[in-house]
């Protein structure tokens, strides 16, 4: 008997252990929701999305630049992180590098005194956002781009942005270089160490981790079904299957959460060609959607323009893009339920497959919204299920879902209920229920 009851219990320590979680760090990156990129550098000036490495510094100079107009900005969106182009692919740094002179020293910028990474990230501070860096590995500039000495050179930079600006939330690695480019192996384990040892609480995207993934394209969606977990054999920056990503894996062994990239304007960086081309509020909160709504997290570019400000427009329609999604989840519909509407995790039901769990409503009410999160601290469990509501005589479908993981949410035509129920059909563990909401769309939708 004791070595039956051994042999259970180390089965049950090895199928905790398999079952992939998150971080804390990850967990906490999830629940941002919002973050922002912003795209800034020599393009900016030259109108193009990539430099080729040849532009003058004295071409670079934003006479109006304000980063707190930027981050106020951002704030008002709701954005809860900010990610700045340190260094994009023409290798011009927007800090005073000692090692090249390549940067914002050499510029017209506040006579060659100027520190944008600095501005951001003191403005970040002062109205509460995260701060984030990008720093493109694939450099056009650099001599030394192709040889193993680059790789030492990549890492001084991430020496310089990781001891001189405070705390980091994010770090971004891109793996995209032109056909062209020069063979370059990039030194990505040495790099990932050296920000787990300067900045351990940072979360570093890649297109395949080592925190957070690509999740597939550049269109602003993340897959209808979308697993947090990933199987990473054979995956590396630059290297991975974009429709593989965009889905996940509901047996990957390693959780690896997506991050869904998109830009307010049909190119990265400002071009004012593209000032009428401005995603709508109503475009945005479609984004909200299809990434955080689909288990993903929002990473919205807004470049800031010539001038070295976010454009009236760009500013309009993240304002209201955010009061239009607080106003449509503003109030729970669902009534008084602790376990479910207390806007906690960690507090949950655990439900059975194919066992419906009613859920009552505060009266008979309209609604076209609902949300649905698990407790992703222990892992993502749904596979499939379904909502319905009650018509007075029958429960009647509302639509059905795949995946869930930190949240999924559900739009449809208007309904009139006081009730509803919801059913895990397949699931590959123990689900906790975290949250449920049920909303009324803003007109702004």
């Amino acid at each position: 008997m004791r070595t039956l009851l051994v042999a259970c219990a180390a089965l049950v320590a090895l199928t905790a252990t398999a079952q992939p979680k998150p971080t804390a760090r990850q967990l906490a990156w999830q629940q941002r929701e919002t973050t922002a990129f912003l795209h800034f550098t020599v393009n900016t000036f030259t109108d193009k999305e990539w430099g080729d490495g040849t532009e003058s510094p004295a071409v670079f100079n934003p006479t109006k630049l304000d980063a707190r107009q930027w981050v106020r900005a951002l704030k008002a969106g709701g954005f809860r992180l900010a990610i700045l182009t340190a260094k994009h692919h023409d290798g011009f740094c927007l800090w005073p590098s000692k090692l090249t002179e390549h940067s914002v020293k050499n510029s017209p910028y506040k006579g060659g005194k100027g520190d944008i990474v600095r501005e951001v990230a003191d403005a970040c501070r002062e109205y509460g956002l995260k701060f984030g860096v990008y720093l493109s590995p694939w450099d056009r500039h650099e001599p030394r781009y192709g040889t193993a000495a680059y790789n030492d050179y990549y890492k001084a930079q991430l020496r310089e942005l990781l001891t001189n600006y405070g705390p980091i939330a994010e770090v971004w690695f891109d793996g995209a270089k032109g056909e062209n480019a020069k063979d370059m192996t990039y030194d990505f384990a040495g790099y990932w160490a050296i920000v787990r040892q300067l900045q351990p609480e940072a979360v570093m995207f890649s297109d395949a981790g080592p925190d957070v993934r690509w999740v597939g394209n550049e269109k602003g969606n993340a897959g209808e079904t979308c697993w947090s977990t990933i199987d990473t054999t054979g995956l590396a920056p630059g290297k991975a299957d974009a429709a593989y990503l965009n889905r996940g894996d509901a047996n990957g062994h390693v959780w690896l959460p997506a991050e869904t990239d998109v830009s307010i304007r049909p190119g990265w960086f400002y071009h004012a060609s593209e000032d009428g081309k401005v995603r709508t509020p109503k475009d945005l909160v479609n984004l909200y959607y299809e990434s955080v709504g689909r288990n993903s997290l929002l990473l919205l570019n807004i470049p800031p323009n010539r001038e070295g400000l976010l454009a009236d427009t760009d500013v309009a329609n993240i304002r209201e893009f955010r009061r239009i999604l607080n106003e449509t989840f503003r109030q729970n519909l669902v009534a008084n339920s602790p376990k479910q509407t207390d806007g906690n995790l960690a507090t949950y039901t655990v439900l059975v497959t194919n066992k419906p769990l009613e859920i009552s409503l505060k009266a008979e009410v309209d609604f076209d919204r609902v949300s649905i999160q698990e407790n992703i601290a222990n892992g993502q469990q749904i596979i499939d299920g379904r909502v319905e509501y009650w018509d007075g005589k029958t429960w009647q479908l509302i639509k059905p879902f795949t995946t869930v993981g930190y949240k999924r949410l559900l739009r449809f035509p208007a309904i009139r209920s006081s009730k509803i129920r919801l059913t895990i059909a397949n699931a590959k563990g123990p689900v906790e229920l975290a949250e449920v909401g049920v909303f009324k769309a803003s007109e702004g939708e």
